[in-house]
């Protein structure tokens, strides 16, 4: 009883960030191990309940006028693609080599978005061109394969990537990536529930307290818009990377 008031508080602060800005990871996989499930039970239990949600996330900043479909209704697929490809490859792959690579790129797009006073504060967004709409759906790609294959920073990189693609603001980053992020995650949940790998029993009252986190923590970035969430992104970039380097270099 108490690991599961342990999980479904560790879901309900996961999901609240990771609605605003990403990393809800962070928390929630963690909070898993604490509990003793075995890993394979954790990443699978965890990932049906944040795909709830991811999900509630997504929806309300859709309903908030926050997606524009006529944008990601083409990468979407691609998104979708790369994540199939991803869970695949990565039964046949080792991980290791990726995680200084990941390192890297999480600490370069924290630090960056720290000391870059304009970066997403304001949606400067003028259109779809043929370049733009090439780089978003070589973004969706590669971010699907990598959220299938590895998964830390997923959120982070689809935020910094539209924002340096399409100019939009935080708000516009998050509530596009949140969709884009929904559509791996369900990709990988089903591979998951394919493999017997999902606990029911706890994963349906977290995804309860993860669905009211996310609609808490959605409300509140469209409160309070870029100017909440770019901090919040930060630290859970520099907190993605700061993981990465503990567990595989320092322990």
């Amino acid at each position: 009883m108490w690991n599961l008031v342990f999980l479904c508080f560790a879901g309900f602060l996961a999901s609240f960030v990771d609605s605003i800005a990403g990393g809800g990871g962070l928390i929630s996989v963690p909070a898993f191990f604490i509990a003793g499930f075995p890993v394979h039970y954790a990443l699978g239990t965890n990932k049906f309940a944040a795909t709830t949600g991811s999900f509630t996330s997504s929806l309300k900043f859709a309903l908030s006028g926050k997606v524009n479909f006529k944008l990601i209704k083409y990468i979407i697929p691609f998104t979708f693609i790369g994540a199939v490809l991803g869970v695949k490859t990565v039964l046949l792959i080792s991980q290791d080599f990726l995680y200084p690579l990941v390192m890297a790129l999480i600490l370069f797009v924290g630090i960056y978005s720290l000391f870059s006073k304009t970066i997403g504060l304001e949606n400067k967004f003028t259109g779809i061109t043929k370049l733009n709409l090439f780089l978003g759906i070589l973004l969706g790609f590669v971010i699907g394969f990598y959220d299938g294959f590895f998964g830390p920073g997923t959120g982070s990189f689809l935020i910094f990537g539209l924002i340096s693609i399409f100019k939009f603001d935080f708000t516009h980053a998050s509530g596009n990536a949140k969709f884009l992020n929904f559509v791996s995650n369900i990709t990988s949940l089903l591979v998951f529930a394919l493999e017997g790998k999902i606990n029911y029993l706890y994963g349906i009252p977290i995804a309860i307290f993860m669905i009211i986190g996310a609609t808490l923590g959605t409300k509140a970035a469209l409160t309070k818009g870029s100017k909440l969430i770019k901090p919040i992104f930060v630290v859970m970039s520099l907190g993605v990377a700061l993981k990465i380097l503990i567990e595989n270099y320092l322990l």
